[in-house]
């Protein structure tokens, strides 16, 4: 007993260090649980962060694919998805990576992407002389009445898309967008002296934000400024018309969460009017348009103002039945018709359905367009200078596409608008467009193609730009035996097509405008013509 009352004071120094071994054993794996779940808090980040940015690419990729669908002729596809490189320094940071922000790598290199719009051929008539042609060969062309363009071009026009696409190591991507676009008639191989080259767009993005990243509204906003197409333009290929055709220089916000049904953009683009060679008024006039395009589901409404500041006081030489330099005057500019708008409204409402009108496999697309002053230019928004303040326009149209059989598919369309004191007080454009298009397969490669067109008009310019009134239809067939890579999909680019076209119109159209091809040089009905074309997207 007394050999362990003298040993207590070791086995009590022995039990103490005991005791702290054990809590700095409990503290080190309290650090060590500590550094776990941060680093599982770190990883359940960057997992987030990636499958937002996979959700983001997804839809991206399925916006381009709509795109390259509905408006492959003059509008680039949507911005293609920001594809990261393959370097590891471009993906999000593991859980291993501690570096701080001021650490990260701003300049990546990044990914480039290509895309392409391009067609060209020729087209002659029954006298082996060159051919008229066009999608606007029509008098209501002047205010937007296309017809079919199957075996009804002639030109060589070629749009280049190049891309850049970034992604930085703090989850936020870029992308940076030039398109080059050209158009010539001539048939020679050396154009430069015919030559439009342009570049129709150049503009930047950025998206996936991380200060934005616990935003419900801009999560996964995409900002952007420069010059462009809108992102959710979309048309008529078979016409080569646009439902709506939002361009110019600005910026904006796309997909803005509103609620999680609703998605909205917003942006200012700007549009150059240009110079006057008139009396009065300014010599660079700008329009402004603000626009707010909302989406809910397939449901779309989209909502424009403009402003063009001084437009009003330009006097429009050529206006009512033909004003001289001399007749304008400070009464005329002071007269509604000789003034044009210096505002404008403009709203359309559209539907993008996933089928062919409810009724079977396939796909529609329906809009209703209305505008008024500067907006009743309904299509190409905000580009007319010349409207004046009371003009309205109201449009309706719509198309689809399905497979009626195994080997037989069609895609029928309409196009119709109403339009009145748009150049001079009391004139008025009505006009209806119907149009179809068939494709029958013969094999994978080979398919025959049909298209017909028949469009009615009434137009009563009064005298504007020594227009004369016009009443009257038109009508067009074409046969067109065409290769492509597989038969079946309206969409699928190249074609190398041969065709052959008649035409025919009412006697009542010819001579609508000296400027037109109806009745001038022989051409005023029952003709033929035949060509060779090939046209291509990606």
């Amino acid at each position: 007993m007394l050999v362990l009352l003298l040993a207590s004071p070791a086995v009590m120094a022995a039990s103490a260090d005991t005791i702290e071994a054990r809590l700095a054993a409990l503290e080190a794996r309290v650090s060590a649980a500590e550094q776990r779940a941060s680093a599982a808090e770190r990883r359940a980040s960057n997992a987030e962060a990636r499958a937002i940015q996979a959700q983001r690419t997804l839809h991206q990729a399925k916006q381009r694919l709509a795109s390259v669908a509905d408006s492959p002729h003059n509008a680039t596809p949507a911005s293609p998805p920001l594809v990261a490189a393959d370097s590891p320094s471009h993906a999000p940071a593991d859980e291993g990576d501690t570096a701080p922000l001021s650490n990260v790598n701003t300049t990546p290199e990044g990914t480039l992407s290509f895309g392409a719009y391009a067609r060209s051929g020729v087209l002659f008539n029954d006298h082996l002389e060159g051919g008229k042609g066009g999608p606007y060969q029509s008098p209501a062309g002047s205010v937007g009445g296309a017809v079919g363009r199957l075996g009804n071009e002639q030109d060589t026009y070629v749009e280049a898309t190049f891309g850049y696409q970034q992604l930085f190591s703090n989850g936020t991507r870029a992308n940076y967008t030039v398109m080059l676009a050209d158009g010539v008639d001539t048939l020679n191989d050396w154009t430069s002296d015919d030559s439009d080259l342009n570049v129709r767009q150049v503009y930047a993005e950025l998206s996936s934000l991380p200060t934005l990243r616990n935003s419900s509204l801009f999560k996964d906003a995409t900002f952007w400024a420069g010059k462009r197409f809108d992102r959710d333009n979309f048309d008529i290929h078979w016409l080569d018309s646009d439902f709506i055709f939002l361009a110019g220089t600005g910026g904006g916000i796309y997909d803005i969460q509103l609620t999680p049904d609703w998605k909205s953009n917003v942006s200012l683009m700007g549009r150059s009017f240009g110079d006057f060679s008139t009396a009065g008024g300014s010599s660079d006039v700008q329009n402004y348009i603000l626009t707010s395009n909302n989406f809910f589901g397939p449901w779309q409404w989209m909502i424009n103002g403009m402003h063009a500041n001084g437009n009003d006081s330009n006097c429009r030489v050529g206006g009512d039945a033909g004003l001289t330099q001399e007749e304008c005057t400070e009464q005329t500019l002071n007269s509604r018709q000789g003034r044009s708008a210096k505002n404008g409204a403009h709203t359309m409402l559209a539907y993008h359905g996933d089928s062919f009108f409810g009724l079977r496999e396939g796909t529609f697309k329906v809009a209703m367009m209305y505008g008024r002053g500067l907006g009743a230019e309904v299509k190409s928004i905000g580009s007319d200078s010349e409207l004046l303040s009371d003009a309205q326009s109201v449009r309706i149209g719509g198309y689809g596409t399905t497979a009626l059989t195994n080997t037989w598919s069609i895609a029928p369309m309409i196009l119709a608008e109403h339009s009145k004191d748009r150049y001079v007080k009391g004139d008025r454009y009505d006009w209806i467009t119907f149009n179809a298009r068939l494709s029958q397969a013969i094999n994978e490669n080979f398919e025959l193609q049909y298209e017909a067109t028949w469009q009615n008009m009434d137009l009563s310019p009064r005298g504007w730009a020594n227009r004369r009134s016009a009443s009257g239809s038109v009508t067009k067939l074409t046969f067109a035996p065409t290769l492509k890579p597989f038969t079946g999909d309206f969409f699928m680019r190249p074609e190398l097509r041969a065709f052959v076209s008649y035409m025919d119109w009412s006697k009542g159209l010819n001579g609508y405008s000296d400027n037109d091809a109806f009745g001038s040089n022989g051409f005023t009905g029952s003709e033929w013509q035949f060509g060779v074309q090939m046209e291509t997207w990606f």
